[in-house]
C-alpha cells in the first residue's frame, strides 16, 4: 500500500501535470485546425524501402535530437540537465528526469526527494506471481526476454485497465497511465536485479534502503554496494532513458500504446524490439572490439600502434563499433559525460584509457578515409568500458540495463499520447506492384 503522505505527493505530481495540460491540448487543436493540411517534406521511395528512416512521421514531446547539441530533454541538453537537475552526489537523478519529461519543468529538490520516496515505495509493491515467474525461468534463458517476461506478468496490477473496463473519460486515460508508468519504473530494477541474480550470481538479491534512490537500490540489489558504481548508474539510467520516439523500443511502445494497451504491455513490446542486434546490442559490440584490441595491442597501446590496427580493421571491410551516428554531426555529449566520469573515477584503468585513445585516433583516421559523415563516438563507445571496470562482465546483460533506463523516456512519452488523445497509429502501406505504378505514371506524365 502507498502511505498517506506519498498519496498526497502523488496527488501533487498529478495535479502539477493536471496543470500543463489544457494549454498544449490547445495548442495541439490550433494546430490541427489552423495548419493541419500543411505539408511537413516530401517522402521518397527510397525513405519507404529503407525503413522510413528521415521521414517526418511522429509526434514526441519528451526529447529531440539535435545535430550539433546531441538530445534535447524537453529543451534541455546533456549538459545542462547534468547542472540542473537535483542529484544523489553529482550525476541526475533518474527521478529528476522523468519530472522533467512529464511536466517539461525541472524539479525543486523537495519534489525530486518526494518522486524518489514514492518510486522507493512502489517498488516493494512487486506481485507474488511475478517473483514466482521470473525465479522459475531457465538460467540459460537471455536476459532480456526475462525482462520481458518479467513486465508482462506486471500487467495483471495495471490501474489503466481496471480504469478502462470502469468506463473512465478518455480525457482521464492520462491520470491512470500514469499510474502504471510509476508502478512500471518502479519495479522494472527490481526484475532486472532478480534477473542478474539469478543468472549470474546465487539468486540472492542484495538489501535495499528506503531511504535511497532507485539506482542506488537497484546497484544494492544486484550486489554492487562501491558507491562510485551507484553514480554510475544514476549516470547510465539518465543518459539512456530517451532518445525521441522514432527508435525501435521508443516507437513500438507508443505504436502499442495507441490502441490503448496499457504501459505494461506497451513496454514489453518495446523490450522485444531493444533486444535485437541493430537497437540493444551496439555497446556489446564495442566492448568486444574493445577488448579485441587490447588483447592485440598491450595495456597500454600508443597511438601510432592503434593507428595501425584501426585502419587494418577499414581495410578488411570492417566500421569501428561505436563510432558515427545517423543524425549527430558532433561528438555525443553521452560519450563525453562517460568519459569524464571515467578520468574522475577511474583515471589509470586501462580499458578506459584505450577508450581514450580510440577517440585520438578514430575520427582523424574516418576523415581521412571519407568512411563516416559523422566520425565521432557515440554514447556505445563507452559504456562497456566503465561497466567492466565495477566487475560487471556479464555483456548480455547489458541490454538489461539499457532497458531499465528506457522505461522513464517512453513512460512519459505514453503518458501525453494519453493526455493529447493521440490516436492508434494507422499509415497507408503500399505493395512493390504499387510503388512500380507511380514510378511508371510519374515517368509518362
Amino acid at each position: 500500500m502507498i502511505s498517506a503522505t506519498l498519496k498526497r505527493s502523488i496527488s501533487a505530481l498529478k495535479q502539477r501535470f493536471a496543470d500543463v495540460i489544457p494549454e498544449t491540448r490547445e495548442r495541439l487543436a490550433r494546430l490541427r485546425k489552423e495548419h493541419g493540411n500543411k505539408v511537413l517534406g516530401p517522402i521518397t521511395i527510397e525513405q519507404v524501402i529503407g525503413g522510413m528512416r528521415g521521414i517526418k512521421g511522429l509526434m514526441t514531446e519528451t526529447s529531440k535530437l539535435d545535430a550539433f547539441k546531441g538530445i534535447k530533454f524537453r529543451g534541455l541538453t546533456l549538459p545542462e540537465c547534468q547542472v540542473r537537475l537535483p542529484s544523489a552526489k553529482r550525476e541526475p537523478l533518474p527521478e529528476a528526469m522523468f519530472y522533467l519529461l512529464i511536466t517539461g519543468e525541472v524539479p525543486s529538490n523537495s519534489d525530486c526527494d518526494i518522486l524518489v520516496r514514492e518510486i522507493a515505495e512502489r517498488s516493494e509493491t512487486i506481485p507474488e506471481h511475478t517473483v514466482r515467474i521470473v525465479n522459475s525461468l531457465p538460467q540459460h534463458m537471455h536476459p532480456m526476454n526475462q525482462l520481458s517476461i518479467g513486465v508482462l506478468s506486471l500487467q495483471t496490477e495495471s490501474k489503466f485497465v481496471r480504469a478502462y473496463n470502469a468506463g473512465v473519460k478518455k480525457e482521464n486515460y492520462w491520470e491512470y497511465v500514469l499510474e502504471d508508468s510509476l508502478d512500471l519504473i518502479a519495479r522494472i530494477p527490481r526484475i532486472a536485479a532478480m534477473i542478474y541474480r539469478n543468472t549470474y550470481k546465487d539468486r540472492r538479491l542484495g538489501p535495499t534502503d528506503p531511504s535511497l534512490d532507485l539506482s542506488a537500490n537497484f546497484s544494492k540489489m544486484m550486489g554492487f554496494e562501491n558507491e562510485h558504481f551507484w553514480e554510475l548508474m544514476r549516470l547510465y539510467l539518465t543518459i539512456h532513458c530517451d532518445h525521441e520516439g522514432g527508435n525501435v523500443s521508443a516507437h513500438a511502445t507508443h505504436l502499442v500504446g495507441s490502441a490503448l494497451s496499457d504501459p505494461y504491455l506497451a513496454y514489453s513490446a518495446g523490450l522485444n524490439g531493444l533486444a535485437g542486434p541493430l537497437h540493444g546490442l551496439a555497446n556489446q559490440e564495442c566492448l568486444k572490439f574493445l577488448l579485441k584490441l587490447q588483447e592485440k595491442t598491450g595495456q597500454n597501446p600508443t597511438e601510432e600502434v592503434v593507428e595501425k590496427f584501426v585502419k587494418e580493421i577499414l581495410a578488411s571491410g570492417q566500421v569501428i563499433p561505436g563510432y558515427g551516428h545517423a543524425v549527430l554531426r558532433v561528438t555525443d555529449p553521452r560519450f563525453v559525460c562517460q568519459m569524464e566520469f571515467a578520468k574522475r573515477v577511474m583515471p589509470k584503468d586501462p580499458l578506459c584509457k584505450l577508450v581514450a585513445t580510440l577517440y585520438k585516433v578514430v575520427p582523424r583516421v574516418l576523415k581521412e578515409a571519407g568512411k563516416a559523415a559523422n566520425p565521432y563516438p557515440n554514447v556505445d563507445a563507452h559504456s562497456g568500458a566503465l561497466l567492466v571496470y565495477f566487475g560487471m562482465r556479464e555483456f548480455d546483460f547489458y541490454t538489461v540495463l539499457f532497458g531499465v533506463s528506457r522505461a522513464i523516456g517512453v513512460s512519459a512519452g505514453l503518458v501525453w499520447s494519453r493526455a493529447l488523445g493521440l490516436p492508434i497509429e494507422r499509415p497507408n502501406s503500399l505493395t512493390m506492384a504499387n510503388i512500380e505504378e507511380y514510378v511508371s505514371k510519374s515517368t509518362l506524365a
